[in-house]
């Protein structure tokens, strides 16, 4: 069980990684789920423009794409690349701390590994409302 946070083009250093680790794999046992390989990797706008283009030939800026790696039903395993840019951007909009919408996105990634989805209306309303669940965790697990 391994989670590893990387960077790529931008400089970035999450504090405290340890109670992120520990909230990232909380989330993955409300879920009955066990987390193998998970690896965050925080970047820029144009880093992860061109990852959208190249493997999903979307053509738009994104805060988050997620890879799943998962082989087995009980474990997720994935590659989860972050635009800080993008959250900064976010954050900024809509008024709320940096490390808020940085639960946010780190959750999200993790839940679509769960199997949420958000393509259609009905599925954000669901990822909605578990970030909000699970951004509501992170405070239990920093004690």
């Amino acid at each position: 069980m391994a989670i590893h946070f990387f960077e790529e083009d931008i400089q970035f250093n999450l504090k405290p990684k340890a109670t992120y680790k520990k909230w990232l794999k909380e989330l993955a046992q409300t879920h009955q789920k066990k987390i193998g390989e998970l690896n965050y990797i925080f970047c820029s706008d144009e880093y992860l423009y061109s990852i959208n283009v190249e493997y999903l030939n979307h053509h738009t800026y994104t805060d988050i794409i997620t890879f799943d790696n998962s082989e087995l039903d009980t474990t997720i395993e994935g590659d989860i690349f972050i635009s800080i840019d993008r959250i900064k951007d976010n954050a900024n909009k809509l008024n709320i701390p940096f490390e808020t919408e940085l639960q946010r996105v780190l959750s999200h990634g993790i839940l679509h590994l769960l199997g949420y989805k958000d393509k259609k209306e009905e599925d954000q309303k669901i990822m909605r409302a578990m970030e909000e669940q699970s951004i509501a965790l992170f405070p239990i697990c920093s004690t």
